[in-house]
């Protein structure tokens, strides 16, 4: 039996609050402070590519929902036991509350509605890609301490001193009272930080060419994601024995180094160009 050391991360002691008769989740709070955190951190960083102010958040009226609904499909068809299994109920599919929402999907769906509004005003994606691709990374690891106060999504067991205690009744059927288990909430938190810092100095000091942060931004994600998702030991779908989101983390670190090469090879601008705001200015 793993015992609690006195080092070890303690669990938050709830995970919800009443205001009259709501009930307000902390979950849903950090990932609405995520999505302030991203919205606020590209508006500066596209108005110093020569966008215009507040694109960024008519961006995220299309992003985030589109996001919100691609990351609970994803989930949802992944995940498929709870939904259409022989003790699943579709009604559940609807039940966001609880929980159930797939990065990948948000990702995939939040950038579709982004191309969408900024097609609509005539706007290139690749300077407003490069200058959010720090702000997901920044997001994603705020968004993370929706984990921590679920008590889920952690990792093995382990012996560290920064292991997480978990409450007993969250504890996994087969571990002992005391177990402390890998914090991947925190670990994705920590390298999500760090790359996000590491992106922003790139940018700085190297001549990207449109659009290669934001497939940079692709790989050094899917880079920590994968090794961070095979420590985990929640229910997960497997494929030859490994968790389905380590293989979608390879297949998209693939994706990200091509296109980070082919955006190379376009060398196209990475800041907003003057057509592209006359443009805008005539619509």
């Amino acid at each position: 039996m793993v015992m609690a050391l006195p080092a070890a991360i303690p669990s938050p002691p709830f995970s919800e609050f009443n205001v009259g008769p709501l009930t307000i989740h902390i979950y849903g709070i950090t990932m609405a402070l995520a999505m302030l955190i991203a919205m606020e951190v590209t508006e500066r960083r596209y108005v110093a590519r020569g966008g215009q102010p507040q694109l960024a958040y008519e961006v995220a009226l299309w992003a985030i929902p589109f996001g919100i609904v691609g990351a609970r499909l994803y989930h949802v068809f992944t995940s498929p036991a709870a939904y259409f299994g022989p003790n699943g109920s579709l009604i559940n599919i609807f039940k966001i509350w609880n929980g159930g929402l797939g990065i990948w999907g948000a990702v995939a769906a939040g950038a579709l509605g982004a191309w969408i509004c900024l097609r609509r005003h005539h706007l290139r994606v690749a300077p407003f890609a490069d200058a959010i691709a720090p702000a997901l990374l920044f997001a994603q690891a705020f968004g993370r301490l929706g984990n921590w106060f679920n008590q889920e999504l952690f990792g093995g067991p382990t012996t560290l001193p920064w292991g997480l205690q978990i409450d007993a009744a969250h504890l996994p059927a087969t571990a002992a009272p005391g177990t402390l288990f890998h914090p991947t909430f925190l670990y994705e938190l920590l390298w999500n930080v760090l790359m996000a810092l590491v992106l922003i100095r790139i940018d700085r000091t190297r001549r990207l060419a449109g659009g290669q942060l934001m497939w940079l931004y692709i790989c050094v994600y899917t880079l920590g994601r994968g090794f961070i998702e095979a420590l985990r030991i929640d229910e997960a779908t497997l494929i030859l024995g490994v968790r389905l989101n380590v293989w979608t983390s390879l297949i998209v670190f693939v994706v990200g180094v091509f296109g980070f090469y082919v955006a190379g090879q376009r060398s196209q601008p990475r800041n907003v160009i003057g057509e592209e705001l006359a443009q805008e200015a005539v619509d």
